[in-house]
């Protein structure tokens, strides 16, 4: 059975040799976020003892395709399948009377940095944030229940800021807004990367109930929990949940920030959300994510690999694995491979990538024996099958991504197809060399 709690994945990858464990005091200002950032939110952490606190801090636990697949029990081969899979069938959650999540609680005045660590991870960081929190809403209908990990500044006290790019989030509070009511948000703490990953899906794709997504990605049904003084369910499972309203008509300055790309984001005015209630287990484990690292990156790499790879089979059918590289920073970049049967099938699916994804801004499209996991395998692609006046071509002004730098100059992106695929009946030319001797080296040493 796959774990379906943070602390026994932990527990079972430490058993393994697969965990940090941190047992010197590290300070939540820039000591823990360095200490992450060592390995690149790509291994996981475990922070024993976190300056000014008895709680212990997680991280880096959905940072690695093998690590995050085999969270579930599956290979990284296996991940894309699987994502299809769980949003087509997923596994609605079970409701309980009450779960380990809510042992403790905490209601009246209180303040949120005397509870649970909250870490500054960059120099021009305009606070201390959550960064890892998955944020649970229901849509106006009350009916469906959404979730996404959305930012979070200490105000002090029981408020923060929260930052909200998504569009059908942005309307719902506006509807609360028009009415001068406040927002109810439930934000949870301490789950395994299979909630993280379902999270990402895209709401406006797919309107899916995510937790319901994370069920079938985990193989079994999730236990939920009533909230204490909201009327939203939470993982019974949980190790922290944090209950509140997110008020109308009242902003505060939130940022600079240091942003997916690895820029500081601009510093703008953003909802308040004020608590109302925070639960927890006993010996709860707190959890945070490295901004812009590896672990904030490949849970929405692998989800738009997911989009990515069915939008575009429906153009060119014969497409063969699809990949959202890290150093286009999840989002920005896409390799394609093909299975190349017609003059244009390239040029095609580049097309087609771009209009799943609006983020994109550059795509590649390989032969089927070009490895696109491979960064040197695809650039020896275009330096060797590409001429640029035939196999480049340009789509200017088009949608870009908020959330990319460059973006902003104009206000509008360029995007860049680039069809390194070889010409079909010219083969012989692009043979690849191949020795036919298999060695295994420890025979020669």
């Amino acid at each position: 059975m796959n774990p379906l709690t943070m602390r026994v994945l932990l527990d079972n990858w430490e058993d393994r040799g697969l965990l940090h464990r941190v047992r010197k005091e590290v300070d939540p200002l820039y000591e823990l976020g360095a200490v992450i950032n060592t390995k690149e939110g790509k291994e996981p952490f475990l922070f024993e003892k976190v300056k000014g606190y008895h709680t212990p801090m997680a991280a880096g636990l959905g940072g690695d395709r093998e690590l995050l697949a085999d969270s579930m029990g599956i290979k990284a081969s296996e991940l894309i399948p699987k994502i299809i899979d769980s949003i087509v069938n997923p596994i609605p959650t079970t409701l309980k009377q009450t779960g380990p999540v809510q042992e403790n609680l905490v209601t009246g005045d209180f303040d949120l940095a005397d509870l649970f660590p909250i870490p500054t991870y960059h120099a021009d960081d305009s606070g201390a944030y959550y960064v890892s929190g998955i944020l649970v809403v229901k849509d106006l209908s009350g009916q469906k229940r959404y979730t996404s990990i959305r930012r979070m500044q200490y105000l002090g006290g029981n408020r923060t800021n929260i930052l909200i790019t998504s569009p059908e989030l942005m309307e719902q509070y506006a509807h609360y807004e028009e009415m001068g009511e406040p927002m109810e948000v439930a934000v949870m703490f301490g789950v395994v990367p299979a909630v993280v990953l379902s999270s990402q899906i895209s709401t406006h794709l797919y309107h899916t109930d995510k937790l319901d997504v994370a069920g079938a990605l985990l193989g079994q049904s999730l236990d939920v929990v009533q909230c204490k003084t909201v009327d939203l369910e939470v993982l019974a499972e949980a190790e922290i949940v944090l209950e509140g309203r997110m008020l109308p008509h009242e902003r505060e300055m939130e940022g600079p920030f240091g942003e997916l790309a690895g820029y500081y984001g601009t510093r703008t005015p953003q909802p308040i959300v004020e608590f109302s209630a925070v639960t927890y287990r006993n010996d709860a484990i707190a959890q945070t994510i490295f901004p812009s690292s590896y672990e904030e990156r490949l849970p929405m790499a692998l989800v738009r690999e997911a989009t990515l790879f069915s939008t575009v089979r429906q153009v060119v059918p014969n497409i063969k694995a699809v990949h959202i590289p890290m150093g286009g920073v999840a989002r920005y970049h896409a390799v394609i491979q093909i299975k190349k049967k017609h003059e244009g099938d390239g040029k095609q699916a580049a097309l087609a990538a771009f209009a799943s994804d609006k983020d994109l801004k550059h795509v590649v499209v390989v032969n089927d024996d070009v490895d696109i996991f491979d960064s040197d395998d695809v650039e020896w692609a275009i330096a060797t099958r590409v001429q640029a006046s035939d196999d480049v071509f340009i789509v200017p002004g088009a949608k870009g991504s908020p959330l990319e730098s460059s973006h902003h100059l104009k206000g509008v992106t360029d995007k860049m197809g680039i069809d390194a695929t070889y010409p079909l009946g010219k083969e012989e030319l692009f043979k690849r060399t191949s020795i036919p001797f298999a060695v295994n080296l420890e025979d020669y040493l």
